[in-house]
């Protein structure tokens, strides 16, 4: 299928196979109009790993206050250099910018090869499409990666190395927060060979922003999710029932989210959160987000300390079976976590 890139600057209006019927429901609010007083929090990388335990403890409090609350924050004074985050970003526009002809080169057959590039979500079973391109590479336990633009594999590997060392230590402090050992999860899901996918997503400017949608309502596999973006807006999230915009005016803060896998460990204690990319007229945005998982074959469940008074809210499924499914059917809100509620 043609990507959208290549069709958006012929457009002047939106094509019936792009168009989502949208509901008053869909319309976003800003924090302001939600309450002046709620912020989406804030976790400063260096207090949740520092040496001190009253800082450490008070920051992992915080963590888990997001977790439960928002299933959402950002992440300040990490590891990640700001040459490093701006690098990788010109990397994704690189890529997105080669030919067509030299993009599809790299153009995946089935939803678990590890380097695709397409657009929409998944053609083959949607109705409508997004607009939206994708180059997704499955980049841990083995580094792959496209050969083009030049430079592009040795960032992108230079970033995913770094953003794994926060993800370790935010699963730290979240493995506390939960009352287990500070290295449980990483045990027990065995994360030394943990999947991550390298998702670099491209919205071009839409001619009728109001009648497409970037990506729809969806919650994310795996545990985290790390997201960065070319400083054009349209993540928003769902909270307390309605849209937020997300804004982030914290330069070099790593937008994070939690994900289904999150969910079934912590008994539902954390919740993953359900968001969407929405486009607009004028801008291209490009965002990159890096999902960080279990080990393929780790089969996930409630954490067994955490359902002994309590009866487990879901069954376990081995996580490359939950990731082929989510990524094989139309991505619709919690639709795969929902089937293995208890």
């Amino acid at each position: 299928m043609i990507s959208i890139k290549s069709q958006s600057p012929n457009l002047t209006s939106v094509p019936p196979t792009y168009t989502i019927t949208k509901t008053p429901n869909d319309e976003a609010v800003t924090l302001d109009h939600i309450d002046p007083e709620v912020k989406i929090p804030i976790i400063d990388f260096s207090l949740l790993t520092s040496s001190n335990p009253d800082q450490r403890s008070k920051t992992i409090a915080e963590l888990g206050r997001a977790c439960e609350d928002w299933g959402f924050f950002m992440v300040i004074n990490h590891c990640v250099p700001e040459r490093l985050m701006s690098a990788v970003i010109d990397g994704c526009r690189g890529f997105f910018d080669l030919s067509e002809e030299e993009k599809l080169e790299f153009e995946g057959k089935h939803v678990l090869d590890p380097i695709r590039y397409g657009t929409s979500f998944n053609t083959s079973v949607e109705k409508v499409f997004y607009w939206r391109d994708f180059l997704k590479v499955i980049v841990n336990p083995h580094f792959q990666f496209p050969n083009k633009p030049s430079e592009f594999s040795e960032i992108a590997f230079e970033y995913c190395k770094k953003t794994r060392e926060v993800v370790m230590g935010i699963l730290e402090g979240i493995s506390e927060n939960l009352g287990l050992e500070a290295n449980y999860i990483y045990k027990t899901l065995n994360l030394d060979s943990g999947v991550q996918v390298f998702a670099a997503n491209l919205y071009p400017p839409c001619p009728q922003p109001e009648l497409a949608m970037g990506l729809p309502p969806h919650s994310d596999h795996g545990l985290l999710t790390l997201l960065i973006q070319n400083g054009i807006g349209g993540l928003q999230i769902q909270h307390e029932g309605k849209w937020v915009n997300v804004n982030p005016n914290i330069p070099n803060a790593l937008l994070v989210n939690t994900a289904d896998h999150l969910e079934i460990l912590s008994n539902r204690k954390y919740k993953s959160v359900v968001h969407r990319a929405i486009v607009n007229k004028i801008d291209t945005r490009i965002s990159l987000a890096i999902a960080n998982g279990p080990a393929f074959d780790a089969v996930v469940s409630p954490a067994s300390k955490l359902v002994e008074n309590h009866s487990p809210a879901y069954t376990g499924m081995k996580y490359r079976d939950y990731m082929e499914l989510q990524q094989s059917s139309r991505l619709t809100g919690k639709l795969i976590l929902d089937r293995l509620r208890l």
